[in-house]
């Protein structure tokens, strides 16, 4: 029990609290800044301590040699001198000293010098020189006297030093008070970075819990600023995202509900016996044909799943575009033939392009042509014809976006319907999932709104693109997708019908 009370003791110290704010961004710029500023104390201090020493050093040196050559060039008022000079600087300002002409020293100083070191003074000359006596360091100059003899003034560095010590005190109240401006600063710099971006990250926490159109208002330095306003389109981009989601999900299940109902009504009535025998035949083919459409919806939707996954595989390898369009022009004919539509698959010649062979996966491919296909019959009124086409292009056609791959070239195949064609604003949106399924419900066949979405996805996995020729008004809407040319190929471009 008593170890359990004390860790929940240790929990609640001032220390347990201090530690999130340490490590939060307010924290560490207060901290990065005290420490920059202690740091430019520290030097500053280092550099300017040894400079206010040698200063007051110089200036005692340069005050002595004046003192030492007034007396000299008084004799007859020293004495006076040394006591007006004593009276006004104080009695430990310096010492004086009195050298007879035979060279003796009467003062303080014949404990600094000797016979050797006034010498120079007997014979007219100055003396400035530092000197150690017990560990203590003198500035001492000597001058020589007109009437014989000479004067030695003689000052303590530890007088000196302690003359200094009060400007140091107040050099260092000085550099303490910069320190502690430099951590106000940084605080108040802190909160002001911290603050906006605590707002912000308040704010993608309550988006990410799920709250659309959050209210923030970015503010603070630019970087900041551009954060929050980031968040901001983040939000707007979920919204509008969502929306999409909705009504796609709300498309979905209203496509779903009319075959299940459909099903749900024939096996009631099946069930009541309210089905003649002779109708058993045709409720069997409505049966099946509904249970088609469920089939078509649950394989679009586990399309779009794998192909949103990591494993998803390719095999690529050479193709022979020519024969796949013939191979999909027969797989289609019989739904074409009972719509009333023709399929016609375009080539070029083969004398100048020979055999068309492409780069990429020809069940994938072969996947994207029959999505575009079956939209296109969908939409094509009967007697209408569907063109498949094939040519050969430079690498990036004049006036369009570069393709994502490299090469000798490309071979565009062209899906193009006879329906009632696509406007400049739905060709921008073609791609996008469920949203021309929900644009035209009720004003023109329409599917899922998956197949488009899922040919787009493929061919994005694949490294290739597809998009929305531009046409003529009334020819129906064109879709084409760009394979790299396989290395040998021929650059002919001159289409004929086959």
């Amino acid at each position: 029990m008593s170890n359990r009370n004390q860790t929940s003791t240790e929990v609640q110290t001032p220390a347990g609290r201090a530690a999130p704010w340490l490590l939060s961004l307010a924290g560490r710029i207060t901290i990065v800044t005290t420490a920059v500023a202690v740091l430019a104390v520290l030097v500053t201090a280092s550099i300017a301590f040894p400079l206010i020493r040698s200063a007051a050093v110089d200036q005692a040196k340069q005050q002595l040699t004046r003192q030492a050559d007034a007396f000299a060039a008084a004799p007859v008022a020293s004495q006076a001198l040394d006591l007006r000079e004593r009276h006004l600087l104080g009695p430990d300002s310096y010492e004086l000293s009195a050298i007879t002409s035979v060279g003796t020293i009467n003062g303080p100083a014949s404990e600094l010098l000797d016979a050797t070191d006034i010498r120079p003074v007997l014979t007219g000359q100055k003396v400035s020189r530092m000197v150690s006596k017990g560990g203590v360091q003198f500035l001492v100059e000597a001058r020589p006297l007109s009437r014989g003899g000479g004067i030695v003034l003689s000052r303590s560095l530890d007088e000196i030093n302690a003359a200094s010590a009060q400007l140091l005190q107040r050099t260092l109240l000085a550099l303490a008070a910069g320190v502690v401006i430099a951590v106000l600063a940084g605080t108040l710099l802190a909160r002001r970075i911290a603050n906006p971006l605590a707002k912000t990250a308040a704010a993608a926490r309550r988006i990410a819990a799920g709250e659309r159109t959050v209210p923030l208002d970015p503010d603070g330095v630019t970087e900041v600023h551009d954060v929050g306003e980031a968040i901001n389109t983040l939000d707007r981009a979920l919204l509008a995202s969502e929306a999409r989601q909705r009504e796609f999900l709300l498309s979905i299940s209203h496509e779903i509900r009319t075959p299940l109902t459909a099903l749900r009504g024939y096996a009631e009535a099946l069930e009541d016996g309210l089905i003649k025998p002779e109708e058993i035949s045709g409720i069997g083919r409505t049966l099946t044909t509904e249970t088609d459409r469920l089939d078509r919806f649950v394989r679009d939707l586990l399309a779009l799943a794998r192909l949103e996954a990591d494993d998803f595989t390719m095999d690529v390898h050479p193709v022979d575009i020519g024969a796949l369009l013939h191979q999909v022009q027969r797989t289609w004919q019989a739904a074409a033939a009972q719509s009333g539509v023709e399929i016609a698959v375009e080539l070029p010649e083969k004398d100048a392009a020979g055999p068309l062979v492409a780069t990429a996966d020809p069940e994938r491919l072969r996947q994207i042509i029959d999505g575009l296909l079956g939209n296109a019959l969908r939409v094509s009124p009967p007697g209408g014809p569907i063109s498949l086409r094939a040519r050969i292009e430079p690498t990036s056609p004049a006036g369009t976006t570069p393709l994502p791959f490299k090469g000798p070239g490309t071979i565009a195949i062209e899906v193009q319907d006879s329906g009632p064609g696509l406007t400049t604003d739905d060709a921008a949106v073609a791609f996008e999932r469920g949203i021309l399924s929900s644009r035209y419900r009720g004003q023109r066949p329409t599917g899922s709104g998956l197949g488009l979405s899922i040919a787009a996805r493929l061919a994005e996995r694949m490294g290739l693109r597809i998009n929305v020729e531009p046409t003529i008004p009334g020819s129906g809407a064109c879709f084409c997708i760009r394979i790299p040319l396989a290395p040998g190929t021929g650059q002919g471009s001159t289409g004929a019908r086959a």
